[in-house]
């Protein structure tokens, strides 16, 4: 089963605890749903920005949870 994980970071990459704990996530799309629904409790706690990995390989990122970007 793959795994599908998010990085939460402050604007200049630094890795931050997220406000939201995240699940473990089984697809790609699963993990785009939660952080879609999610993303201001997360921004709000002090993340800027997220990437998405799969088993540890980054797939995209960074992506700013920041009204305007997303």
């Amino acid at each position: 089963m793959t795994a599908w994980t998010w990085r939460f970071e402050k604007a200049d990459g630094t890795e931050v605890p997220p406000a939201v704990e995240p699940e473990e996530f089984t697809t790609q799309g699963d993990a785009e749903s939660w952080v879609g629904e999610n993303w201001k409790a997360l921004l709000e706690g002090g993340a800027d920005q997220v990437r998405l990995f799969e088993e540890g390989t980054e797939i995209y990122g960074p992506m700013s949870l920041d009204a305007e970007g997303v």
